[in-house]
């Protein structure tokens, strides 16, 4: 009766695809920089074999690396979270989701100021989650106009002080914004509430109030398989957000790493069998990455590392875990975009004596196959098992 875990940790890459300048990429390198820049002491990382996947500047090989090590090409077209997290779940877009370089045009303004009664919202630019509170929020407080801004993700963003539109008013001009105005060739790969507190000069942001709205994913997929087998299926962090609210049941929200693996071991201490866990570790990604801060993303992989022995010490005989990212976030780069890398993929089963390379896998959905494989279910989604290979 085994247990899988994936966890993603948000914004891990490894270096650039090859595929990478088409999308301004050809030098991007997260983990790379983060190691040279932020000289990282990775001690159990190393152990699992991550310093085997290439070479790394402060991250060591090691001889008999306990898991299995490679890296992963995403073959979806985009590098957002939505895409990457939706191709583990074997699920492969043709077409990236649509992003709004210069903010966005004047019809979908329009339709989303009529239906929530509005005359206009601030901003409509691409711009930083927490700068844009700080540009646009006295402004909000005097007008009551939403602060609407994207960014270069497919989202469609609405970000509204506590004290001026209550939150369950802002959930429900979201809605509003992904079931009528985001939509076909509008449609975001997610609409996010962003509530804010403070006053002007010390917004903040009230992270563990945020919502995300994605589309509905395509099915036949993992989560919906796993489902249709009686599986138990749980989502830690914002996984739950990129598929819609469909699938789990049972979701533990975050508001940090720190309490995203608190509750990972919380749950892997918990008396269930048979079950799929689906943890997303948002900080490497949110605080570090499109901040542009290597040293602060090399602590936050330090952070994780330190969790590694209770999370391997929680494993059962027959449990899986995977651990990897969704997409890059080169924090040394010049951009504070996502970078379109290859992700590591570090496979753990209780009671290995000696991982094996890897090598490339072909795409973030070998790991979906080798999940239903572990569960005993045929797969007829996109990806190969490597299971046999562990």
């Amino acid at each position: 009766m085994p247990r899988t875990f994936l966890l993603i940790i948000d914004g891990l890459g490894v270096g650039a695809q090859e595929d990478a300048c088409l999308y301004g990429d050809e030098e991007a390198d997260t983990l790379g920089n983060v190691s040279r820049i932020a000289n990282v002491n990775l001690q159990n990382f190393e152990k699992l074999g991550l310093g085997n996947i290439r070479d790394f500047y402060s991250i060591r090989s090691v001889d008999s690396p306990i898991a299995s090590f490679g890296k992963m090409r995403e073959v979806s077209a985009g590098k957002d979270s939505t895409t990457g997290h939706w191709e583990f779940a074997g699920i492969h877009l043709d077409q990236p989701f649509p992003t709004y370089p210069d903010g966005f045009p004047e019809e979908v303004i329009r339709k989303f100021c009529n239906g929530i009664g509005v005359q206009e919202v601030l901003c409509n630019q691409p711009y930083s989650g927490t700068q844009v509170i700080a540009d646009y929020g006295k402004d909000h407080l005097k007008t009551g106009n939403p602060i609407v801004y994207t960014s270069a993700d497919s989202v469609f963003q609405v970000a509204c002080h506590v004290d001026v539109t209550p939150i369950y008013q802002l959930y429900d001009w979201c809605t509003f914004a992904r079931e009528e105005v985001m939509i076909d060739e509008h449609g975001v790969g997610r609409v996010i509430a962003r509530p804010f507190e403070g006053k002007p000069g010390s917004f903040e942001r009230i992270s563990e109030k945020r919502h995300d709205y994605s589309l509905h994913p395509p099915e036949p997929n993992l989560l919906s398989v796993l489902q249709d087998h009686n599986i138990p299926i749980y989502s830690i962090g914002k996984v739950i957000d990129l598929f819609a609210d469909h699938y789990f049941t049972q979701y533990r929200k975050t508001s940090s790493n720190a309490e995203g693996i608190s509750q990972l071991l919380s749950l892997m201490s918990a008396n269930i069998q048979n079950s799929f866990t689906f943890i997303n570790l948002i900080d490497t990604d949110q605080k570090y990455g499109h901040r542009q801060d290597p040293s602060g993303y090399g602590n936050c992989l330090e952070e994780i590392d330190r969790a590694l022995p209770a999370m391997l010490d929680k494993l059962r005989e027959d449990d899986l875990l995977l651990i990897s990212g969704d997409h890059g976030n080169d924090p040394a780069d010049d951009s504070t975009d996502h970078t379109r890398e290859f992700v590591p993929i570090l496979a753990y089963k209780k009671g290995t004596e000696k991982g094996v390379d890897l090598g490339t896998l072909e795409t973030f959905s070998d790991t979906s196959a080798t999940i239903l494989d572990t569960h005993k279910i045929k797969n007829s989604l996109q990806g190969e098992s490597f299971l046999s290979r562990l």
